[in-house]
């Protein structure tokens, strides 16, 4: 064993122990697409005093806060995104409607005085008559209960309220107020009289509520006179205070007074069931697709693709661990990432293992250790211009995706840096371990390597002259697009409810009710416009414009009259102007993703191969948009992801075939550019076959398993993955044929010459591994 094989195996297991530690003691965080609940995103709006910027927005999440805790929600998150809206998650949240209702209520800041110590009331249905329903009792930040006096000042009357730290006289993190011209002569009033009582007496105290919640109630300074009371800019709130309490105690009494409204623009609720099911599912096709990819590749590569596919579960683990590790919320969407970068995960090393095979069928003679080395070397261009690629279209999906869709671009992310270390690192350890061996070497048959493949065989013995007429591919490519394009306009796009605004319901009925059924009965509770649709299994989809909380309910209603106990399995709300944005964003997306990967290809390429590369692209894009027009299936964020996905994947493969293009043309300039086309498509066809093969179990496992949230992903992606199969071939190749025909660019240097030439002498004269140099 070579040092740096030694080094690889040590990092390896290291890796991995860490890992196996990790997701042993460590669960992953679930979005609530997975675990269930309701996710509200708020839209701030200008007042005619208040502009909806970050600051503003942030004192209205620190309000909204306060008023969730009081709903009881285990473990609700708010956060803000952008300058202006507010993102809410409640975790087992099935009916919004009361959530919403404390969200949309405008803050109601008040100052009062403290008349005593209050007592427990006796819950009545009724008030008492002589009961003022402005006097509270309330408990104070200690639990203690006050008996309040009527508001004497509201948040309107607050200017300014702000943290300091007071090091002069020692009193630590202090609140200041300032308020406005006749409510500081309130307040002046206020602490006045509360001053009048001895100090220690509840009395002297003064309460600041912010949605019937006690936030602070500070005893009046005893150096305070009796009716003096405080000024406004000399009012300091002191106790104790840590710099995150006072900072928040400032936001909450600023954020009274200037209370931001909020509209909800997106709410989405996800019943238990469905997330459970969809974990279930994922898991099984990742256990299925893994195991056939495995087998796959076994049997494809004998011992070798044994060993990439323990490196293969090792990613498995690494990648899982390195998710949980990172925190990251692990969504639907980002679920499938997960599982199809397993099937993609094996492309490096199915790369690797097609070089050393050439390796050994035009060195006969050459050890297999050597053979495995060249393999790694001669790969390494192509599998880190193929990573990058998938990579860029994770990072477009995580920049310009929403929701979900932006988990789905971590977990590709993440999943190829897994994928590269697995394969580089693992898998090239094992390998090499396994090519000293002499049993391996000497029985070419076990190793998988030491023959050329049955695809390449074949191949080789019927040299097929693809492209003595390349026009004619790109007659057909153009043809299957004019196809595409008549499905998109004759049976037009159908566009999910997030890129159209409105609401879309999915319910599960105890008894089973036809579409026809429960459409008479919606349109009977007044609901006439509503779309209604199978889905699942037997359960009811019911698609509208706008639909309030409380008409959601009477729909609700309406299906249980006919199907019995009616349960939410599924809610989408969708504002008009959101769904605008999205949509508009859905296609900025695509046509940044499109400038991206043609810059890139440029810097990696001539201009020639990236075109066409770029055009293939499109014209995938174009047919896996047009199968989902004819077959009828909706567009929505999921489908976008799935697209982006599709385009790293097709830049992928023609990369590829680039890649081997360039370097046989370098070493043999004089050879006619088509027959160096040829000759670069048959030799890395078994790659792209079984790379595909790996892909496509896991998809069809998905696709079979996976129930309606992640079939059409799947769907999309296997017309993507035949399609980019297809064009890396027939689209992109002939197309840069023609573009090369114009250009008057001279071919690429040979391997070796120009920069990197005593590198390249260095590398071709270092001597075997297993050779000792001794001579004969």
């Amino acid at each position: 064993m070579t040092r740096a094989t030694a080094v690889r195996a040590v990092l390896a297991v290291a890796v991995l122990l860490v890992s196996v530690f990790i997701t042993l003691t460590m669960s992953p965080r679930l979005g609530l697409d997975l675990q269930g609940g309701t996710r509200i995103v708020l839209q701030a709006r200008d007042t005619a005093t208040v502009e909806a910027d970050r600051e503003t927005t942030d004192r209205t999440l620190e309000v909204l806060r306060q008023r969730i805790d009081s709903l009881g929600v285990s473990e609700p998150t708010l956060t803000r995104s952008g300058e202006d809206r507010i993102i809410v998650e409640l975790p087992d949240v099935q009916d919004p409607r009361q959530a919403a209702e404390v969200i949309g209520r405008t803050a109601q800041l008040t100052f009062h005085a403290v008349e005593g110590e209050g007592t427990e009331q006796p819950e009545k249905k009724t008030p008492a008559p002589d009961t003022d329903p402005d006097r509270l009792t309330l408990p104070d930040e200690q639990g203690r209960l006050l008996a309040l006096g009527e508001p004497r000042l509201s948040g309107a009357g607050v200017e300014d309220a702000k943290a300091a730290f007071d090091a002069q006289g020692g009193a630590g993190w202090t609140v200041s107020l300032e308020f406005r011209k006749g409510a500081g002569q309130d307040w002046k009033k206020l602490t006045g009289e509360a001053a009048c009582h001895p100090a220690g007496d509840d009395r002297r105290r003064v309460a600041i509520v912010l949605d019937e919640k006690v936030i602070s109630s500070p005893q009046v300074d005893p150096s305070v006179g009796c009716r003096a009371g405080l000024p406004s800019g000399a009012t300091q709130i002191t106790g104790s205070f840590s710099a995150d309490e006072a900072r928040d105690l400032a936001l909450l009494i600023k954020g009274g007074a200037l209370p931001v409204p909020v509209e909800i623009v997106e709410q989405r609720t996800v019943g238990p069931t469905l997330g459970a099911a969809a974990i279930d599912a994922s898991a099984q096709a990742a256990l299925i697709g893994a195991a056939a990819t495995a087998l796959f590749i076994t049997v494809v590569y004998r011992l070798f693709g044994a060993l990439a596919a323990v490196a293969l579960g090792a990613y498995g683990v690494i990648s899982y661990a390195a998710l949980v590790a990172l925190g990251v919320t692990l969504t639907l969407p980002g679920l499938a990432g997960f599982v199809l970068a397993i099937g993609m995960a094996v492309d490096a090393n199915v790369l690797v293992f097609e070089r050393a095979r050439e390796e050994c069928a035009d060195r006969p003679k050459r050890s297999l250790r050597s053979a495995l080395t060249t393999g790694f070397q001669k790969a390494w261009s192509a599998v880190a211009d193929s990573n990058a690629t998938t990579l860029i279209a994770a990072g477009l999906l995580f920049f310009l995706g929403s929701g979900p869709v932006k988990g789905f671009g971590v977990t590709l992310a993440i999943g190829v840096v897994a994928s590269m270390f697995s394969a580089l690192v693992i898998a090239r350890a094992l390998t090499e371990i396994a090519a000293n061996s002499r049993f391996v070497g000497d029985y070419r048959g076990v190793n998988g390597i030491a023959r050329p493949g049955a695809v390449r065989t074949w191949l080789v013995r019927k040299d097929p002259k693809l492209f003595r007429k390349s026009a004619r591919w790109l007659v057909v490519s153009a043809a299957l697009v004019a196809v595409a394009v008549a499905g998109i306009v004759v049976r037009g796009v159908d566009l999910g409810v997030e890129f159209t605004g409105g609401r879309l319901v999915e319910y599960s009925t105890s008894r089973p009710v036809d579409v026809e059924t429960a459409r008479d009965s919606i349109a009977a509770a007044g609901f006439g416009d509503a779309e209604v649709t199978t889905a699942g299994d037997g359960d009811l989809s019911v698609r509208t414009g706008k639909l309030d909380n409380d008409g959601e309910h009477a729909l609700r209603a309406a299906l249980a009259e006919e199907g019995g106990e009616t349960t939410k399995v599924r809610d989408e709300l969708i504002g008009p102007s959101l769904g605008d944005e999205l949509r508009r964003n859905a296609l900025i997306a695509l046509g940044v993703a499109v400038a991206v990967q043609l810059a890139y290809l440029a810097v990696r390429f001539r201009w020639t191969f990236a075109v066409a590369a770029v055009v293939a692209m499109v014209h995938d894009v174009i047919l896996v948009v047009g199968a989902f027009a004819w077959l009828g299936r909706p567009v929505d964020g999921i489908f976008l992801a799935a697209l982006l996905t599709v385009i790293g994947y097709s830049v992928n493969d023609s990369v590829v075939v680039f890649d081997r293009v360039r370097e046989l043309w370098g070493a043999n300039r004089r050879t006619p550019l088509d027959t160096i086309a040829r000759r670069a498509v048959l030799q890395t066809v078994p790659r792209t076959v079984n790379t595909g093969m790996g892909a496509l179990f896991i998809l069809v496992a998905l696709a079979v398993l996976g129930g309606d949230s992640l079939a059409d992903f799947a769907l999309a992606l296997l017309i993507g993955i035949v399609v980019g199969t297809w064009s890396s071939v027939f689209t992109a190749v002939p197309g840069a044929l023609a573009l090369e025909r114009s250009a008057k660019a001279p071919p690429p240097p040979a391997p070796g010459k120009g920069k990197g030439t005593s590198r390249g002498k260095a590398r071709a004269t270092r001597r075997d591994p297993l050779d000792n140099g001794a001579r004969v």
